[in-house]
């Protein structure tokens, strides 16, 4: 299937499967794989490894805008990196999930990731996944899907994840931090996470992988007006 040149934009709750599902569709029709929340959270580890978050959680949001500019943060075809470091693997541990949504939610540093995330989308052929895609960052994005599933099944696929790592997480903590990331992302001042009034929602909450991928190739035929 022919997919022409196009900005895809997947929103929705944590650990729904958001970043597999885009990586796919990239793989698939040979577009730029885009993960904004890899982006947030490479702004949070710089904050965590200078100092700029207090043991209580208080953030020196004075220095952190003061040490953005400065701040080498990519994407290469094998992950995020700060300069010369690949951050990938890092970025993923629950002290970087637990400070995350706080400093996303701060203006400056959205206007920051923004700037990054749009200048990849003028290339199109585009898939990013993250929580305003579709609402903030690309509004005019050809395709915009919304992914949810239940806390329960998210929690789940978020701790085996992280148990494949070879990290120890506890399930309790895992749930905490999902609810409390929902909350935050949900209710912050700018940009919070909504569905766009033209997005597909996915509720993947009883599907599997192969499942959902046939369900998107129906909306961009359904779309598109393409056969096969």
């Amino acid at each position: 299937m022919n997919i022409p040149d196009i900005i895809i934009a997947i929103d929705g709750y944590s650990s729904t499967g958001k970043s597999t599902l885009a990586k796919l569709i990239a793989e698939e029709y040979s577009f730029l794989y885009l993960d904004s929340g890899a982006l947030y959270r490479g702004v949070t580890l710089h904050a965590l490894e200078n100092g700029l978050i207090a043991e209580d959680g208080t953030i020196d949001e004075e220095g952190l805008k003061a040490s953005l500019p400065s701040l080498d943060l990519d994407f290469r075809t094998d992950g995020t990196y700060i300069g010369d470091r690949c951050v990938e693997k890092v970025i993923r541990t629950l002290e970087v999930s637990s400070h995350v949504s706080p400093i996303s939610a701060i203006p400056f540093v959205r206007n920051f990731v923004d700037d990054r995330l749009h200048a990849f989308g003028r290339r199109k052929r585009v898939v990013m996944d993250g929580r305003d895609i579709g609402t903030t960052v690309f509004p005019d994005a050809e395709i915009k899907i919304f992914m949810t599933a239940s806390a329960e099944v998210r929690a789940q696929r978020r701790f085996d994840e992280m148990k494949m790592k070879g990290q120890e997480p506890v399930m309790e903590e895992v749930m905490k931090n999902l609810l409390e990331r929902d909350y935050i992302d949900s209710h912050r001042e700018t940009s919070p996470l909504s569905r766009a009034a033209d997005a597909y929602v996915l509720d993947n909450s009883d599907m599997t992988l192969h499942e959902e991928t046939v369900w998107f190739q129906g909306l961009a035929q359904g779309k598109f007006g393409i056969l096969e």
